[in-house]
């Protein structure tokens, strides 16, 4: 009985890329467990700091409102309104 080479070379080729892509899951498993609790950790922040520049903004509108204040107030809320557009923060304060 004579040894079909192509067939036993290719079942070599099946097992050697099964262990290799069973090592790159195993390695992409323990990767996206890491990022995911960076992730989380991140998400944790922004909200932290949505909540800090809610409070900030509230706390200016107040100010201005109470020192009835037009010329300067138009600056201050211009520049924080910009600052907010770049940062994309705007969107999210009316949703």
């Amino acid at each position: 009985m004579e040894i079909n080479w192509v067939v036993v070379g290719w079942i070599i080729d099946m097992i050697l890329n099964g262990v290799v892509w069973l090592i790159i899951a195993a390695v992409s498993l323990l990767l996206i467990d890491m990022s995911d609790t960076w992730t989380r950790k991140a998400v944790k922040w922004m909200g932290k700091v949505d909540d800090w520049i809610r409070k900030f903004v509230d706390i200016s509108f107040e100010w201005i409102q109470k020192k009835n204040l037009k010329i300067i107030s138009s600056i201050i809320l211009l520049i924080i309104f910009g600052i907010l557009a770049q940062l994309g923060i705007i969107p999210k304060l009316i949703t």
